[in-house]
């Protein structure tokens, strides 16, 4: 009996320890992993990622999830990588967790259900905190597949130490610069202006403007004029396109416009020319020094203004930048990159986010509550500017939303390649035929574009 009692103990105790064997087991098991793609900075310098490290030790430690960042790179590399992994191309990566996203990605793949839809996890308040338009982009095929986290849009960039100079001798003003119609009227009293100082050299007035995205100007054009941009999927050439049209091509055709290709940085930083429309986020490319072509340098000052509208359109302007999407899995994975993505969106941590980059926060209560205590705080005045200026525009503008066309990059990068050699060629025949031929030259330049686009 005794026997028995010592054998009945031993066993219980081995039980016990057998238990606290699982019980260690079971805390010592990792943590649930997320994967990302993002643009948010180089691989080693991201605020994204040190965002994430934050997220990591403090609420992924006490929720057991960690997110990992697998890839930093850009849109297009992205959307090339979640196509071909999509496709199941050869040698292709297998999808992350998560990755950064346009709805033209989404539209691309061949079966988008493999995405989460955000209303599954987001409730209906969660979800009206956001900006409409920008919940409205990232619905495609009546899913909501594209979560903003940070957005973009266009802002006229001025270098204002080039600019007072130009005002001091002809009364320009920034304000000219709020419509299209002022903003091209300068540009071709720049172009006579800088002329005119080297009388012995004919024709070599600079250029005053340049816009990174001409098919956006038609299209934001067109539609703030009450008119379709689009015709099924092709470019409507309606009434509207032709009032955005004047102005732009007899400023283009004199010399103050700026076809050569690139980026709106790059002129800006050479002093050829001094005012742009470009993406918000150009923001971190742009500089407060220009290197002129005789290598003299200059330092400037780079103020930030809404963008143009036209004088009978209303304030209408380009939404852009990405959001980023869930890939469906498992329902831990999925609930941890909710957690995820709540925390990163949270109103005072987003404006964090997004100030770091020069992106918008995509919360109404971002903009009123933590936005202007946080321009205070910004040390680059070229970021203050910035972020004025996103507050005037996100007060007084509505945020277009493109089209969802499949066809819609292929109609973008044609437009844009188009357009520019039509405008070249214009110009050349405008030099050629004398300044008497302009009017002329306008809407010819205009037929030639019709035809070859």
């Amino acid at each position: 009996m005794k026997h028995y009692k010592y054998s009945t103990l031993f066993a219980g105790l081995f039980l016990l320890m057998g238990c606290a064997g699982c019980s260690t087991a079971v805390q010592k098991e990792g943590p649930v992993t997320v994967t990302l793609w993002h643009v948010y900075g180089a691989q080693t310098d991201s605020p994204l990622n040190e965002l994430i490290n934050e997220f990591n030790q403090t609420v992924g430690e006490t929720k057991n999830i960690r997110v990992e960042v697998t890839s930093v790179s850009n849109t297009n590399t992205i959307h090339e990588g979640v196509l071909a992994a999509a496709f199941d191309d050869p040698g292709a990566p297998e999808l992350p967790d998560m990755f950064v996203s346009y709805p033209k990605t989404v539209l691309a793949m061949p079966d988008d259900t493999v995405l989460v839809d955000y209303r599954d996890y987001f409730t209906e308040e969660e979800l009206h905190a956001f900006l409409p338009s920008f919940v409205s982009e990232g619905t495609v095929n009546g899913r909501m597949v594209v979560l903003p986290v940070a957005k973009s849009t266009e802002i006229l960039f001025v270098n204002k130490t080039a600019f007072d100079r130009f005002s001091a001798e002809t009364g320009a003003q920034l304000a000219d610069l709020e419509t299209w119609e002022g903003l091209f009227r300068l540009a071709r009293e720049y172009v006579e202006w800088t002329d005119a100082k080297t009388p012995e050299i004919p024709d070599d007035g600079k250029v005053f403007f340049v816009h990174d995205f001409h098919f956006n100007y038609f299209q934001v054009g067109a539609e703030s004029l009450g008119a379709d941009f689009f015709d099924g999927n092709a470019v409507a050439f309606g009434t509207a396109f032709d009032t955005a049209w004047k102005p732009y091509a007899e400023a283009t055709l004199i010399g103050g416009v700026w076809l050569q290709s690139g980026y709106a940085t790059e002129p800006l930083r050479t002093g050829d020319s001094i005012v742009a429309v470009a993406s918000s986020a150009s923001v971190l490319y742009f500089s407060d020094t220009v290197t002129y072509a005789d290598n003299t340098s200059e330092q400037v000052e780079l103020v930030s203004l809404p963008c143009p509208t036209f004088q009978d359109g209303k304030k209408l302007v380009m939404q852009r930048g990405a959001g980023i999407c869930t890939v469906k899995s498992t329902t831990e994975k999925e609930s941890a990159c909710m957690a995820f993505l709540k925390w990163l969106t949270d109103p005072q941590r987003n404006v964090e986010f997004v100030t770091r980059l020069g992106y918008m926060p995509v919360k109404q209560e971002s903009f009123e509550t933590y936005l202007p205590t946080a321009i205070e705080n910004l040390d680059n005045p070229m970021y203050a500017s910035l972020y004025q200026a996103f507050l005037k525009t996100q007060a007084e503008y509505a945020f277009y939303t493109a089209p969802q066309l499949e066809n819609y990059l292929k109609l973008e990068l044609r437009f844009e390649e188009n357009v520019r050699y039509a405008l070249k060629y214009g110009r050349a025949k405008y030099l050629e035929e004398g300044t008497d031929t302009l009017e002329t030259q306008i809407w010819n330049t205009l037929d030639y574009f019709k035809e070859n686009y």
